[in-house]
């Protein structure tokens, strides 16, 4: 075979593990594509695993895109949502089911909760993190790609792992499952049908008391991006768009129940939410029109 017969059967798994290093979409992509470029310029014949090398390729391409993203960045970063995965829900309507890209990006229900709390991280936790915990690398792999010891890079996985804890439940990998994502998708459901009423009141009851809202508005009319805490504020923001629930429809967003809010089949906004104990703790808002117009969301609009 050749090289690109050999590289083709990695593509999706790499694309997985750079979405969970860098929580973009278009970033992923070039990410692989170096990762690529690298690969055909050089000599593998001798290499036994070509699945953990271009791994570790990959890994070392986003390692030095998010070193490259830190060091251009001057201020804390405000409110940023990562990239949403959007795709319809089962049965909605008779889009194209779920390709291996799809798979890879959502095994393991990576949420956008958990990739906020990531972009907190340095890049080196966020590496060791990805392909310790999520992808099961082991620390001497990892710590060649970071060139450091085995012992650093366990201690950098340990110590995002204590952030993640931290930051509570929502930012457990593998939180949803089963019967916890029918229950999610009821609360989505009922967030939905409460805001077409207008019943705020019923929608207040939906919320957590300390539940958080980040709305990434970039340069668009939703703006100015913000983040809301408290349920009170909550249904404040949420009467500013009261307006756009009868274009809300139901859709998967990285795995589970959430919101693609499409006017006149106009994609606007990309809603995704956490839901603990019946109530929803956070919602993170995607409504930057250019980020929006990158996404894939043809299969989602039906």
């Amino acid at each position: 075979m050749n090289d690109a017969e050999l590289f083709e059967p990695h593509r999706a798994h790499l694309r997985g593990v750079a979405y969970r290093m860098l929580g973009s979409l278009s970033e992923a992509d070039d990410a692989v594509q170096e990762a690529w470029l690298r690969y055909a310029r050089s000599d593998t014949d001798e290499v036994a695993n070509l699945r953990a090398w271009l791994t570790t390729v990959v890994s070392r391409v986003c390692l030095d895109m998010l070193r490259s993203r830190a060091s251009r960045r001057e201020d804390p970063l405000d409110v940023h949502v990562p990239d949403p995965v959007v795709r319809p829900l089962p049965g909605a309507h008779d889009g194209a089911p779920d390709g291996p890209e799809d798979q890879a990006l959502l095994s393991d229900s990576v949420g956008l909760a958990l990739l906020v709390v990531l972009d907190t991280l340095s890049p080196s936790e966020r590496l060791a993190f990805v392909l310790h915990d999520v992808f099961a690398v082991p620390f001497d792999e990892i710590g060649v790609v970071l060139e450091r010891s085995p012992g650093a890079a366990k201690q950098l996985a340990s110590r995002a792992r204590g952030r993640l804890r931290a930051a509570g439940p929502h930012a457990d990998p593998g939180r949803v499952r089963g019967t916890d994502a029918r229950r999610h998708r009821d609360v989505v459901e009922a967030f939905v049908a409460a805001s077409r009423d207008g019943d705020l009141d019923r929608l207040a009851r939906m919320l957590a008391p300390d539940v958080t809202l980040r709305a990434d508005a970039g340069a668009g009319p939703a703006g100015p991006s913000r983040t809301v805490r408290g349920a009170e504020s909550v249904v404040a923001a949420s009467r500013q768009f009261a307006s756009l629930a009868s274009a809300a429809r139901l859709v998967l967003v990285n795995g589970v129940a959430g919101v693609l809010v499409a006017p006149r089949g106009k994609p606007f906004a990309v809603l995704g939410f956490t839901v603990d104990d019946g109530r929803i703790t956070e919602i993170d808002v995607l409504a930057d029109p250019e980020r929006i117009a990158r996404l894939d969301l043809a299969a989602a609009l039906g």
